[in-house]
């Protein structure tokens, strides 16, 4: 399953909210730099979707705040 994610870096909480069935807006406590917000993304939607953070890898936008995100 691919899902479309919007990362929010240096928010207040962590919480993963969801927009619509493939949209989810993540927000993370972790900074942007040296791929520490990227790996919190990781694993609020492991956590969001009950499996592994195996089982999660970033597909495209690495870089970016649009994400798009499988889940295996």
């Amino acid at each position: 399953m691919r899902i479309t994610v919007k990362a929010k870096p240096n928010a207040k909480e962590r919480k993963v909210e969801k927009i619509s069935d493939t949209e989810y807006k993540v927000s993370v406590k972790e900074p942007a730099k040296q791929g520490k917000a990227n790996y919190a993304v990781l694993e609020a939607i492991a956590e969001h979707f009950n499996v592994g953070i195996s089982h999660v890898r970033i597909v495209s936008g690495l870089t970016a705040k649009n994400k798009i995100v499988e889940i295996i």
